[in-house]
């Protein structure tokens, strides 16, 4: 609990702040991945039903003569070579990240320390751009430059405008994306191993996409502030339109 000092006022240990980022903010491990999960998820529904609705469109040559071998083969190929690809690719992208957020952090480093005065003009500078009046400014830069980790991240994101990668997992954000993209990207071709080669398979296909499109919208409705109908329509709506558009490409090599 929140331990309650003289005068009023109190302080928080360690207990107090997790369970208020938790209970008030819903911050998780769950939601700290909720990006990845969702980029990762809908892009997996979304290609792998652009498989589907392709050769359905298409139904030309030898996608004609075999259509149920040809949506699983080719459904399954873009399924583990895209989510490989999409997760190994993300990993890379926080390498890279936090290889320009260090040299850059290195640099305002180097001018805090052989530069100060120039440092604090400059903090001056932004915190009155952000309404602070010319004393307060010079107070706050004051208090900033006896501790120069904070004031380097302040002029890190202040100035320069980076967002701070320092505390990206690449491992595990890449895992998030590799396994959201082959949760959600498996659940169109549920319809083919269930139900095999008829002729509603493919419009039970499009419903476990729309199905699937409202339970990543669902999750995400549930780690955000959002409300649950602004959650789901965003992802339908932007997914429904990809997986429509993959569809009517195939129609161009119908036969």
């Amino acid at each position: 609990m929140v331990k309650f000092l003289l005068m009023g006022k109190f302080t928080y240990n360690k207990a107090d702040y997790d369970k208020h980022l938790l209970e008030e903010h819903h911050l998780s491990a769950f939601s700290n991945y909720l990006k990845e999960i969702v980029y990762g998820g809908s892009d997996g529904i979304v290609t792998t039903f652009a498989v589907v609705a392709g050769f359905s469109g298409a139904q030309s040559g030898i996608a004609n003569q075999y259509p149920f071998v040809i949506v699983l083969l080719f459904g399954f190929a873009n399924l583990f070579a895209d989510a490989t690809s999409m997760g190994l690719g993300n990993v890379l992208s926080i390498f890279a990240d936090k290889d320009v957020y260090q040299t850059e952090k290195e640099k305002e480093l180097n001018e805090i320390r052989n530069n100060p005065d120039m440092e604090k003009a400059e903090t001056i500078y932004i915190l009155k751009k952000k309404g602070f009046d010319k004393k307060d400014a010079e107070t706050i830069t004051n208090l900033y430059s006896k501790n120069e980790g904070y004031w380097v991240n302040f002029m890190m994101q202040h100035e320069l405008e980076l967002p701070n990668p320092e505390n990206e997992n690449p491992l595990l954000t890449g895992i998030a994306t590799f396994i959201a993209f082959l949760f959600f990207g498996l659940i169109p071709l549920i319809p083919y191993l269930a139900l095999g080669d008829t002729s509603s398979t493919f419009s039970v296909s499009i419903l476990f996409t729309f199905l699937a499109l409202v339970l990543l919208g669902f999750l995400r409705w549930k780690v955000t502030t959002q409300t649950l109908l602004r959650s789901m329509s965003d992802i339908i709506i932007i997914g429904g339109t990809s997986a429509i558009l993959a569809y009517f490409v195939g129609t161009f090599f119908r036969s």
